[in-house]
C-alpha cells in the first residue's frame, strides 16, 4: 500500500511539474554551472563557427539537477547586436539530452530556449503574442524564467518551448515528416551567383537544385529527400496555386498570415527578412506552417519589405492586403489571397483576432497582468538591455531600445484596431451561421444542415479524424429559405466546420476553425 502511495505521489508531482514548467503563473528558476572560467569566450567562439558544438555544463531547474547538458548561444540579431553593444545578457540554447539522449524535463522537453527580450523594453511582447497565437494555431508555450550562471543572477528571460519532435508529436501525433526551419542557417554567408534569389524563405520556386534552398531553409528532419518535398511545395505555390490544397493546409496558413498582419509581426514571413517560421509535412501529405520568434511582434520591427523604415502611422495603418496588391515575391500572401474564398477566410480570421483580443481590450489587461507579475524580477535584473523606466513605459508609449524607437503596444494596437475595423472589406458584416445540425439517417447517410441569412454559398469542410485532410464541398440551398443542406455517406465520427460567404465576406463556424471544429460522434452533433 505504501509503495503505491509513493508511486501516486511521484506521478502527481511529475504531472504538476509538467503543467507548471511553461505555465505563466510559474517563473522557473534555471541555474547553469560551468566548470570553465572563460565560458563566455568559449561560447562566443562556438556561436561564430558554423558547427553546432556545445559547451558542457551542469543544470538545475527548480532544484532538480541535470548533469552534463550542452549549452550554446542562440539567435541572430539578439546575439550579434547585443554582443556588439557589450551586453552580457545573451540568449541561450540548452540541450538537456546532449550527453544522455534519454534525459528530459518531465514535460518531455529536451531543449530549453531562453531569449534575452531583445528589442522589447516592455518584456511582454513574446509571451503575450504566443498566448494569442495559441488560440488559433499550434504555437509554442512561453513564459518567463530566472536565470543564474555560476551562482550569479543573469536576468529574467523568456522561456519558449522548442518546435521539435516533442512539439510535433503533441500537436500532430507524429514527427517523421519533412520538417524545416524557415530561416537562413547562416546570415553571414554570401549567396551563390549560380542560384536565383528566392528572397529568403518566401517559398518561391528557384529551380530544381536543392542546394539553392539551403541558404534560406534548415533541414530539421533526418531524411535528406525532404528537400525534394520542399521544392515540390515551392513549385506548387509559385506555379500552380490552384492545386495548393493538395500540399498545404491553407486555412492554418491563413491564420498565420492574419496573425502576422494584425499584430504587425514583421520579423516573420510577412516582413522584409521573410523568415521565423517552421513547416512540417504531416502524414496526410499537407505542409503545416508553425509560427516562431515573436519578440518583435507588436511593431518591434519596422520593415515590411516594401519601402524603407515604417513610421508609427505606417504600422498603425498597414494594409491588411500588403504584398497581395503589390504582387511581391511573398507567394503565400500574393497567391493565396488571389483566391476569392481564401481571401474572405483570411479577412474573417483578422476579424476574429480583433474581436477576441483587441476590441474588448483583453490584450492590454493581460499585458498589465504580466508586467505586474515580473516587475520585481525586471527591477532586479542588472544585466537587462534597457532601463527599468522603459519597461514601465513601453506598454503604452514609445521607448528607446538602443538606437531603435519601439512603439508602445497599446499605442500601436488601439490605433490599428480602429483602422482595421474601418477598412471597407473588414467592416462589411458577413453572413453568420445561426444554427447547424448533423443528423444520421439510420446507418445510411448523414444530413448536415446550416442556416445563414444573406449567404450566397455555404461550404462544408469535413474529415473523419485529425489524421485526414479536410475535404471541401458546397452545400445546397433549400429553395425559399435561409437553410442549406448536404447529404453524406454515413460515418460514425466526423469533424467539420462551415464557411458562409457572400460576394465580399465570409464567416466561419466555429470562428477558430480549423484549429477548432464541430464534431459528430455517431448520434448527435457537438
Amino acid at each position: 500500500m505504501k509503495y503505491w502511495l509513493i508511486v501516486l505521489l511521484v506521478g502527481v508531482t511529475l504531472l504538476s511539474y509538467a503543467q507548471n514548467f511553461y505555465d505563466l503563473e510559474h517563473i522557473p528558476e534555471i541555474r547553469i554551472t560551468f566548470a570553465q572560467g572563460d565560458w563566455q569566450g568559449q561560447l562566443d567562439v562556438l556561436k561564430r563557427s558554423s558547427d553546432k558544438e556545445r559547451l558542457m555544463a551542469d543544470l538545475t531547474i527548480d532544484k532538480k539537477e541535470y548533469k552534463q547538458v550542452g549549452v550554446r548561444y542562440k539567435g541572430n540579431s539578439s546575439y550579434f547586436s547585443t554582443h556588439n553593444d557589450k551586453y552580457q545578457k545573451l540568449p541561450f540554447n540548452i540541450k538537456i539530452s546532449h550527453t544522455d539522449k534519454t534525459l528530459e524535463i518531465p514535460v518531455g522537453v529536451k531543449t530549453l530556449k531562453l531569449s534575452n527580450v531583445f528589442r522589447d523594453p516592455s518584456f511582454v511582447r513574446e509571451v503575450l503574442a504566443y498566448e494569442i497565437a495559441r488560440k488559433y494555431m499550434p504555437a509554442p508555450r512561453c513564459n518567463f524564467a530566472k536565470l543564474y550562471i555560476n551562482g550569479e543572477f543573469w536576468g529574467l528571460y523568456t522561456n519558449t518551448e522548442s518546435i521539435d519532435g516533442h512539439f510535433l508529436k503533441a500537436h500532430f501525433g507524429e514527427s517523421d515528416g519533412a520538417f524545416f526551419k524557415c530561416d537562413p542557417p547562416d546570415w553571414q554567408s554570401e549567396k551563390s551567383d549560380a542560384c536565383p534569389d528566392g528572397e529568403n524563405a518566401s517559398l518561391t520556386y528557384i529551380g530544381a537544385d536543392w542546394k539553392c534552398y539551403q541558404k534560406a531553409y534548415e533541414l530539421e528532419s533526418e531524411d535528406s529527400t525532404a528537400w525534394q518535398e520542399l521544392i515540390e511545395l515551392s513549385k506548387t505555390i509559385t506555379n500552380n496555386p490552384n492545386d495548393i490544397e493538395r500540399i498545404l493546409d491553407v486555412n492554418q496558413t491563413l491564420w498565420m498570415l492574419a496573425f502576422n498582419n494584425t499584430l504587425v509581426n514583421l520579423d516573420s514571413y510577412t516582413g522584409r527578412l521573410c523568415h521565423n517560421y517552421y513547416i512540417y509535412r504531416t502524414a496526410n501529405g499537407q505542409f503545416f506552417p508553425l509560427i516562431w520568434d515573436l519578440n518583435m511582434a507588436f511593431g518591434g520591427f519596422r520593415f515590411s519589405g516594401i519601402g524603407g523604415v515604417m513610421t508609427d502611422l505606417d504600422m498603425q495603418e498597414m494594409s491588411p492586403f500588403i504584398h497581395y496588391k503589390e504582387k511581391t515575391s511573398r507567394q503565400l500572401i500574393a497567391n493565396l489571397l488571389s483566391n476569392n474564398l481564401y481571401r474572405k477566410i483570411y479577412v474573417a480570421h483578422i476579424r476574429t483576432i480583433l474581436e477576441e483580443n483587441f476590441i474588448n481590450g483583453t490584450y492590454r489587461e493581460r499585458a498589465l497582468s504580466l508586467q505586474n507579475k515580473i516587475d520585481e524580477w525586471v527591477k532586479a535584473d542588472t544585466k537587462k538591455l534597457y532601463p527599468y523606466d522603459t519597461f514601465k513605459a513601453n506598454l503604452e508609449a514609445t521607448a528607446n531600445a538602443g538606437n531603435s524607437a519601439i512603439i508602445g503596444i497599446t499605442q500601436l494596437m488601439e490605433a490599428r484596431t480602429k483602422f482595421l475595423l474601418a477598412h471597407p472589406v473588414i467592416k462589411k458584416v458577413p453572413p453568420t451561421i445561426s444554427k447547424y445540425e448533423c443528423t444520421p439517417t439510420g446507418n445510411v447517410a448523414l444530413l448536415v444542415t446550416a442556416t445563414a441569412n444573406e449567404a450566397q454559398q455555404i461550404w462544408l469542410f469535413y474529415r473523419k479524424n485529425t489524421n485526414e485532410v479536410f475535404r471541401k464541398i458546397a452545400m445546397e440551398k433549400v429553395a425559399g429559405t435561409s437553410n442549406w443542406q448536404l447529404k453524406l455517406p454515413y460515418q460514425e465520427k466526423m469533424q467539420y466546420y462551415f464557411v458562409a460567404e457572400d460576394n465580399a465576406s465570409a464567416s466561419l463556424s466555429p470562428v477558430r476553425a480549423a484549429f477548432e471544429f464541430h464534431e459528430f460522434t455517431g448520434k448527435t452533433a457537438q
